[in-house]
């Protein structure tokens, strides 16, 4: 299976960032914290039908490509969102609620807005964000059970089953002309107009309290994921986006391991690299053009800027890879009876290229000693997409695990 990956080698780009990357010790606990996961981890597990994600060990492949281990995160399950986003928009706009409250006098948790306690106050708020789809889906929830209004802004290329989605939790969808970033200024602006509290995942000059708090909800999923393995990985692959998955995951790890930490290497779209033309740089640059690729979540042109200081002197390697083998990864996947969105493989489809290369190889330390972490950070999440790329259902595949 893993020949069928040496023909994308010329299609895939490479940053080596060994002679920026810094050894010490994390420095960015006012951006994320071991501190405040820990609150982050009481509430959400509080929360109605949490439960632990599970973690998937592809011993196949881990033998075809001559590593000790591939440990694969599967988020497919994660409440009902079927993504790890929903650990991040929903935990937002429960603190958004909260402080909300706290103005008024009034001392509440997410139980507290769960119940509906405070509706009268909460029902009279409305938050919005602009999202290629998961994101806005999670802001939706928790505003649908926290108990406020919710205003969404969509760009072009999202597809009706992801707006549709969106719409069923209760939120009002906006689409916008433009790509992801042309819905981003229109939020702002819109928001901004209407009295809106914006709940985005990614951070820019001026605004960076309510992603710090959507990043920090994101690692629950890897405070799992490492109890599961039972082991300190050697190595973790990140899907790119605006960089606040990545960062949530890499600070949890940095603050936990220190100088021992394993090493990060991040994979995105050739048509939305804009981490890896950050690393270029050497400073936050923005990638422009429709940034169309098949892994809709990773259709981003603009790093978080919060994200940024916390990646850009410890990720190992930029990669950016083309669209073709993404349907192959998810075919894999499922004939495992694990469901994986489009970007949720974007990880192991760019491990499954790097390994025909002995220079990536080398630069990156892999090796048969390796043991290496995917974070699948989504199912089928588009369901339609899903069945198209796979050419089962996902209660298809799961009935044949």
């Amino acid at each position: 299976m893993i020949k069928n990956y040496e023909k994308y080698l010329d299609n895939t780009n490479f940053f080596d960032n060994t002679k920026n990357c810094i050894k010490g010790e994390y420095e960015h606990q006012d951006i994320l914290s071991l501190e405040a996961f820990e609150k982050a981890k009481k509430e959400i597990t509080s929360w109605d039908e949490y439960k632990v994600t599970p973690l998937v060990e592809l011993d196949d492949l881990a033998k075809q490509t001559g590593v000790a281990k591939l440990y694969y995160k599967n988020e497919h399950y994660r409440f009902s969102l079927k993504s790890f986003k929903a650990l991040g928009g929903a935990y937002a706009v429960a603190n958004l609620l909260i402080e909300k409250l706290k103005d008024a006098g009034i001392d509440a948790n997410s139980n507290d807005l769960l119940a509906g306690t405070y509706s009268d106050i909460t029902n009279k708020i409305t938050v919005s964000c602009a999202t290629d789809g998961n994101h806005g889906k999670s802001v939706a929830w928790g505003a649908s059970i926290f108990g406020c209004n919710c205003e969404i802004f969509i760009h072009n290329h999202v597809s009706v089953s992801r707006e549709e989605e969106i719409a069923k939790y209760g939120a009002n969808v906006n689409r916008v002309n433009g790509n992801y970033d042309d819905s981003v200024h229109v939020a702002a602006v819109t928001a901004e107009k209407n009295g809106y509290f914006t709940v985005s995942d990614t951070s820019y000059e001026g605004y960076t309290s309510v992603p710090k708090d959507v990043m920090q909800g994101y690692t629950i999923m890897v405070d799992e994921a490492l109890k599961q393995m039972g082991e300190k990985p050697t190595h973790v692959f990140l899907q790119g986006g605006v960089g606040g998955m990545a960062a949530a995951v890499a600070s949890f790890i940095l603050e936990t391991y220190g100088k021992k930490s394993p090493l990060f290497i991040m994979i995105e779209p050739n048509n939305a690299d804009c981490l890896l033309q950050s690393a270029k740089a050497g400073k936050p640059t923005v990638v422009h053009g429709d940034l169309d690729t098949v892994m809709a979540g990773l259709s981003c042109g603009e790093v978080s800027l919060l994200a940024w200081k916390i990646l850009e002197d410890k990720t190992q390697g930029f990669f950016s890879i083309p669209d073709e083998p993404i349907a192959e990864v998810m075919k894999y996947l499922a004939t495992l009876g694990v469901v994986a969105g489009e970007s949720a493989v974007a990880g192991l489809a760019g491990f499954n290229i790097i390994q025909h290369s002995k220079r990536y190889r080398e630069a990156l330390n892999i090796d048969s000693n390796s043991k290496i972490l995917f974070l699948g950070t989504e199912g089928d999440t588009d369901s339609v997409v899903y069945e198209k790329m796979v050419g089962k259902t996902s209660s298809e595949v799961l009935k044949k695990a």
